[in-house]
């Protein structure tokens, strides 16, 4: 596999970052420190001689892992090889080190096929695993997926595409209401795949069943779904109130009103609450027309919509602009953004024993943000995607 854009090698001398407002577990810490020595954050004690970078009136926090992205750059994770990579990259240059490339509803065998491609790039660690968004999501709710290729989830179909992805599935979206949605939850949980409730017109009872099936993601809170109703509750209500559910967030401006954004973080906690960016193609890259699947979208002033109906069409978003956001206009905690784009996906995803916070043994994954918030840099596994911009 060719080496990604702008990849570089890593460096064979400890790097101390020093000065920073460093983010960590147990709380902020003014003038930290941290250490890095090949791909991993050791004990500052480890190194007493190494490069020094000073970065004081910055923040470093943990690099953004991200549980649903349809692509960016210009290209799609149902795409080529090299169009994943270019989209892989375009992410990671906005701070996203660990990533779960998301497909669209299409034909089983285009997606068993992608799913192969994919996890391919999952075993060589370019990726965290495979998110299946559709196609066993309700017409009703159906968003920016094709009518026309929806289907009930087959619990022998949800196996063949959990197959195809050798291991590397993280994730099925499902419309648990729907035939065979139970029994596929069920499937899911016994195979050690996320099952997320999304795209769905399932009642407040039917969400209650699937999450005690084993469901435990509400994918992207609020939206393809019923609203919440004071006589039908809905989803919504179901996939807040329960301990054991994350709720994925899209904190663009477009899909939540502030106030949405806040009840989910009242309801749920920070620790329940995973911000993710549902990008497409044209996250990093700007308006125009594109493809989401088979459907064709148009993007302007950075709002994605499909050509056909207006429907909403992933976002353009990437994670630093959500952390940002958070912050700035949302007035959240500096420790539950943090929380939202790192911990609490990595901890989900199984992954927090490598990623998600900056501690010694964990890959070096850094991002590094300015007093306004601006991403100034980017570190994967040691190597600075990002050279850290100081002037």
């Amino acid at each position: 596999m060719a080496t990604p854009p702008g990849a570089r090698q890593a460096t064979t001398h400890p790097q101390v970052i020093t000065g920073a407002r460093v983010v960590l577990p147990t709380g902020t810490v003014p003038d930290g420190r941290v250490t890095v020595d090949g791909r991993k954050i050791v004990p500052n004690t480890a190194a007493a001689h190494g490069n020094v970078i000073d970065v004081r009136n910055h923040w470093l926090v943990p690099g953004f892992v991200d549980l649903h992205n349809h692509g960016g750059g210009g290209a799609s994770f149902s795409g080529s090889a090299e169009d994943v990579q270019k989209a892989i990259h375009a992410h990671r240059s906005h701070g996203t080190t660990t990533l779960v490339a998301s497909t669209v509803t299409d034909d089983m065998d285009v997606l068993v096929r992608q799913a192969g491609l994919l996890s391919e790039l999952a075993e060589q660690g370019d990726l965290a695993g495979i998110h299946f968004e559709g196609p066993f999501i309700s017409p009703c709710r159906k968003g920016a997926h094709s009518e026309a290729l929806l289907r009930d989830p087959d619990p022998a179909e949800v196996r063949k595409l959990i197959d195809a992805a050798r291991g590397r599935a993280k994730m099925v979206t499902l419309a648990t209401e729907l035939p065979g949605g139970i029994d596929s939850v069920r499937l899911l949980a016994e195979h050690g795949v996320i099952a997320a409730v999304g795209h769905t017109d399932a009642t407040y009872e039917q969400t209650v069943e699937a999450i005690e099936a084993g469901a435990t993601v509400a994918t992207h809170l609020f939206n393809a779904m019923p609203p919440l109703g004071h006589r039908a509750p809905g989803p919504i209500a179901a996939l807040l109130e329960d301990e054991r559910v994350t709720v994925e967030l899209i904190n663009d401006g477009v899909h939540l009103h502030p106030a949405a954004l806040e009840l989910a973080f009242h309801r749920a906690g920070a620790g329940r609450v995973a911000f993710i960016t549902d990008a497409m193609d044209a996250a990093g890259i700007g308006d125009g027309h594109y493809m989401l699947g088979p459907l064709e979208v148009e993007v302007s002033e950075g709002v994605a919509r499909l050509v056909e109906g207006g429907s909403i069409a992933g976002s353009t978003l990437t994670l630093d602009r959500a952390f940002k956001r958070a912050v700035t206009v949302d007035r959240l905690p500096v420790r539950d953004v943090v929380a939202a784009l790192s911990a609490n996906p990595a901890r989900l995803l199984g992954m927090d024993d490598r990623v998600g916070s900056l501690e010694p043994g964990k890959d070096a994954d850094l991002v590094l943000l300015d007093e306004n918030f601006d991403l100034k840099g980017v570190m994967r596994q040691g190597v600075w995607v990002v050279e850290p911009q100081l002037t």
